[in-house]
């Protein structure tokens, strides 16, 4: 078994948008009674406007630097107050930048989910803007994929919810 499940303050959710990070990551949290932090609505709050507008207005770049301040801030709470589950966005372990924060303060859990089932949860691709391009949104999905590879652990998200959230749990010992 892996110590640092026993003593980490946080949990980092990754994956693919539409991979169910913010429902299973209520659910981990509820079930641990931890407290629960969506970080693209920590963003949302942050700045005053939606993801969608954030990349439109201010472009990707800038959406990423607020991104990995914001991944800083919430980090520094888990540390300071209390243990989180935290729903990172579909891009934040992407960046390098914040895999290397996340080393060492907390476990990444990867909710490996198939193309074809991302892109029935996610539908009409309106409110996430790197979904509007069938094509680019393919290659995107598997560009991000060694990324996520590269987090502490493997989760089946092509499952119920309860089962994914189950095999979260059964890593250790979490309580």
């Amino acid at each position: 078994m892996d110590n640092r499940l026993k003593r980490t303050p946080g949990l980092y959710l990754t994956g693919f948008m539409g991979s169910g990070k913010t429902t299973i990551g209520r659910l981990v949290a509820d079930r641990l009674g931890w407290d629960f932090i969506d970080l693209d609505t920590e963003i949302e709050a942050g700045e005053g406007a939606t993801i969608a507008q954030i990349f439109e207005l201010r472009g990707e770049a800038e959406f990423r630097r607020l991104e990995t301040g914001m991944l800083q801030k919430v980090m520094g709470k888990i540390a300071r107050v209390a243990p989180s589950v935290v729903a990172l966005g579909g891009g934040t372990f992407a960046q390098p930048v914040n895999r290397d924060m996340l080393t060492g303060h907390g476990i990444s859990v990867w909710l490996d989910c198939p193309l074809e089932t991302i892109e029935e949860r996610i539908g009409e691709a309106g409110l996430r803007p790197l979904a509007r391009d069938a094509q680019q949104f393919r290659r995107l999905y598997a560009e991000r994929r060694p990324a996520y590879e590269q987090a502490d652990f493997r989760v089946d998200a092509n499952c119920d919810v309860q089962q994914t959230v189950e095999a979260i749990l059964q890593l250790s010992c979490w309580k």
